[in-house]
């Protein structure tokens, strides 16, 4: 499966991504080895996530959801 996930990191920003591995990837994000933004703005926890059967349609799904507004994401987190 494909995921969209959404981080919150330490400083309450937001990280949006995708992968094919949840876990693996947190556990790199965790590590400093996820992305450039993580690295410097540590990850606490997955606080939105989406599952994709196709990796195009997750990751048009990311680009979507990297478009929206804090308050749009903050209303999609909330509905979970």
């Amino acid at each position: 499966m494909n995921c969209v996930y959404i981080l919150e990191c330490e400083d309450g920003s937001y990280y949006t991504g995708w992968t094919n591995n949840i876990v693996q990837r947190y556990k790199a994000h965790q590590a400093g080895r996820g992305a450039k933004y993580t690295k410097s703005h540590k990850p606490m926890r997955i606080v939105h996530l989406e599952l994709f059967a196709e990796k195009s349609d997750a990751m048009k799904r990311e680009y979507a959801i990297k478009h929206m507004s804090r308050a749009e994401k903050e209303k999609l987190i909330a509905c979970n």
